[in-house]
Formats: structure tokens, sequence, C-alpha cells
């Protein structure tokens, strides 16, 4: 341990954002970052706690002591090597990660906790700058085959741990590049797309197959695309051919709201939403997408309502007033959160607190405790929503919602997006075709474990276990990776 006082003599410093007047005209990311010498400061806060609950509370269970220690001290090689232990990809973690960790910092039990997340940046990013980062191919190949459905954030990681095991890993990704929601749901703005193609070119260089824009399953929603490009794979076959399958597709079936109107143009999924801008970042063709109804899947100059107050939410917002939009409101259904850690959610456990994101500083009107009644068109399109406010009431640790009689109100709006999260997998197409059978929940059933009903195919993420973090994402896959090594060695 260093500096043994640096935790009472060095206060919590965050780097910020750039100006709100820059940042909305580019989707370059917002947050800044502190001097080499500031950012060790910042480490030197750490306490090396006898029981550390940060590492309690991380997922991927990284060692925050032990790495932040080495920070301290200057040692950004022996800082990386202790983080890489436990994260294959800290550059993703390190932006959009919601530091489950700080919320669980001892520190933080009376005073502002460690910076966490923005040390980790720190550490992965002087990583590369020194060169540290290479591509570390296995010295030996174990015969074992092993496919992977899906290039998001968990079908990486097993991809990662697998492939450092030894195994001949060929990932299958439908979309044209790799991330799945990393690359098409977090706008650039949060996390440079940049940053991807240097992790995924460490990896082919590592060995690893990627093959994108596949169309993998017979069935007519096979996942991924189904364009006259793609490449079309039999997933039966892909079974036949290797010793395991892993399916690592997400959860992208969006919640949807059924009320009256919901049929009217200039309403969309947020995730529709998203991914078309993101394309449009990275200079894809969206031809096919770009214009719904004869217009422009555009907020630039509309009135835009988000429904749905959680991250995805906040990124609507953030995309919407970078397209031009002529003003934003973001509505959710539960009650405004308190600002401070409430009694009954005590340290160190995650607190449901009041989180203002740089997507809100940048301008939009945030309104709780509202609930979607109806949308109200003309000429087919949509014009305003009607709504009403709601009461929550708790009952023996239960809560329940009313509508608050004659609260009905209109808010203006020609653009919609539903951002409420997802359901569960996406049942039609791929898991259709394998015959896999589903949980209560709608995702792939896996009772605890990676196996699925079909004993050549395995699942993990967000496929088995609803939409969730990507750091859980991550965790998930170097857990099937560690449970595949165990079966097939």
């Amino acid at each position: 341990m260093g500096d043994l006082k640096g935790f009472l003599n060095i206060k919590r410093k965050i780097a910020g954002y750039r100006p709100v007047e820059e940042r909305i005209n580019d989707y370059s990311e917002v947050e800044l970052q502190l001097s080499d010498d500031e950012r060790r400061a910042q480490a030197a806060r750490c306490m090396d706690c006898g029981i550390p609950f940060c590492h309690w509370s991380c997922t991927v269970s990284n060692v925050m002591p032990e790495w932040q220690d080495a920070l301290y001290r200057g040692d950004w090689k022996g800082a990386w090597e202790q983080l890489e232990e436990t994260n294959p990809f800290p550059e993703f973690t390190g932006r959009v990660c919601p530091a489950l960790c700080e919320a669980s910092c001892v520190l933080g039990f009376n005073d502002d906790p460690v910076t966490i997340r923005q040390n980790e940046l720190a550490v992965i990013e002087k990583a590369f700058e020194l060169g540290l980062v290479v591509p570390r191919p296995p010295k030996r190949r174990n015969g074992k085959k092993v496919a992977i459905i899906g290039g998001g954030p968990s079908g990486l990681s097993t991809a990662y741990y697998l492939n450092r095991a030894g195994f001949t890993v060929t990932l299958y990704e439908g979309d044209r590049k790799l991330g799945g929601y990393l690359r098409y749901g977090i706008p650039d703005f949060k996390l440079d797309k940049g940053f991807i193609e240097r992790r995924v070119s460490i990896m082919e260089k590592e060995g690893i197959t990627f093959v994108t824009n596949a169309r993998v399953g017979t069935a007519r929603y096979a996942f991924g695309t189904s364009g006259s490009d793609s490449v079309i794979v039999d997933a039966k076959k892909l079974a036949e051919e290797n010793d395991l399958v892993l399916l690592a597709i997400g959860a992208r079936d969006a919640r949807d709201l059924v009320v009256p109107g919901r049929e009217l143009a200039g309403i969309h999924q947020a995730l529709d939403f998203l991914s078309l801008q993101n394309r449009m970042c990275a200079g894809e063709s969206c031809e096919d997408v770009s214009v719904q109804n004869g217009e422009p899947v555009s907020a630039f100059g509309k009135r835009v309502v988000v429904i749905g107050g959680g991250d995805t939410g906040a990124d609507c917002v953030g995309t919407s007033n970078r397209q031009g939009a002529l003003r934003v409101t973001q509505i959710e259904v539960l009650p405004k959160p308190p600002e401070h850690r409430p009694a009954n959610e005590p340290w160190p456990l995650w607190p449901k607190v009041m989180k203002t994101s740089s997507s809100h500083l940048e301008g939009c009107e945030r309104l709780w405790s509202v609930s979607t009644k109806e949308f109200i068109g003309r000429n087919g399109h949509v014009e305003a929503i009607r709504a009403c406010r709601v009461q929550w009431t708790e009952i023996d640790g239960k809560w329940s919602m009313a509508e608050i009689p004659g609260s009905d109100f209109e808010i203006g709006a020609d653009f919609v997006l539903l951002a409420m999260g997802f359901t569960h997998v996406v049942q039609e197409g791929l898991v259709a075709d394998l015959g896999l059978e589903l949980d209560p929940r709608g995702n792939v059933r896996t009772a605890g474990t990676f196996h699925t009903s079909n004993p050549k195919v395995w699942a993990a993420g967000d496929s088995r276990k609803g939409a969730s973090l990507v750091v859980h994402a991550i965790a998930d896959g170097r857990a099937a990776a560690e449970a595949i090594l165990a079966k097939l060695g």
C-alpha cells in the first residue's frame, strides 16, 4: 500500500465533460480525462481495505486495491497485468460500466468513493499507449472446435478465453461489424467504435475467426441480416461440425407499448433509432431503414418524447439533441428516485438513486410518475401523447400503481422513442430452428448452467439471463468459457 493517508488528504476528482455547446455538434466521446499525475493521485485514495467490497460488487471480480496501488506507484504495466487477469475488455467497461464497484467502495460509506471506473480506463489506455497490449496467440491448439453465434460482449468474452485456452474458435455475427449492443446500441459519444475495432484486430491476430454479415439459421427471422450478400450458415450443420455451439445472441425483443394509436407513423423503438445513428456514424449504408412512411427517421426539428427513464432513454435524449430536435421530453412511469441512498438500500448494495447523465445536461425535460394512455395522430402521423399522473403505493413490500383521477394531460410529440427495455431473446428464427426450450421469462432455458435443451448447444449472456449490463455479459462469457473448458478440456 502506497499513500496510507491518501484517502484523508486527497479529494475525489472527476474529469467532467466537454462543454455542452461543443459536444452537441458532434458524436465524439463527451468524457474528458485527467492527467497521469492526477489519475495516480486519485488511485492513492484507495484504502486497501481488509474486506474490499468493490471487489465483491464487481461482476468480473477485478482486484481494485492491487491494481490501483500499482497505478499510484506509477507502475502502469503492473496495474494493467493485474487488471487484465479478470477483465478482458477494460476499455469497454471503463467507458460504459455504471461502476457497481464505486457504490460499494468502503471510502464511499462516509466520503466520496474512489474513481475506480475512470482509473480503470486510464490504465488500459496507458497500456495501449505503451505498446503493452499485443496479440498473444496460444502456443498450441487442443483440437477442439467451438462456434459462437453473436459478436456482442458475451460472445467476444467467451471467444477471448476459449482461444487463449487453445480452442479453435469461429464467431458468427449477424451485423456487418462486431460488437453487438456495444456497437449498435451505445452511442459513439459514450463509446468511440474505434476502440472496438482495435480490440477485434488483436483478437483476429490471436487466431479467432470472425464471420460477419452471417445469417445463421434457416427460419424466416434468423438471427442476423437478410441481405442478398449475407453469408448463409446452416445452424444444424454448424452443430454437427463443431464440438459445441454457443449462443450469445442477446435479448433483442424490445418491450412495446400497446395503447391506442401505436400504429401511427413517427413512433420508433429506441434500439432501431440508436442503431441507425451508429450505422450512419460508421458510414454504413442505411437506405433500407433510414426512411419510414416516406419520412427520415430523424429527430431534426421535431418535438421528441422519449418513453423510458433508463440509460437507453438517456442515449436517445443525447442523440436527439445532436440531430437537432426542437425539444426533448423524457417520461418515466416510475417515481422520481431520491438524490441519496435510501434507508432500505444500505451500503454496500447498489442504490436506486437519481442519475443525471451527460445527455440530460445537454437539454431535456424529465417527467416521473407518468403513464402513457394514447398516441394522438393526424393524417396517420403522431402529433401528441395523452398521458396521466400515477401514484405509487407500497403494501407489504410490494408496489402498486394507480392512476390519479383527473390528471390527464397532453404532450406535443411528432417523434416518439420507446425505450422501455427488452423482454427476452428473439424466439423466432435461430432459437426455434434449433428447437431450444425457453424458461418462464422467455429466454433460452439453461437451468442455472450454460446447457440448453440441445446437448450440442450452450447459451451465454443476455440470451439466457435477459437484458443486463455489459459487464454482466462479459462475466457470463468468461464463466461459459470456463465451463466449456471443464467439459471439453
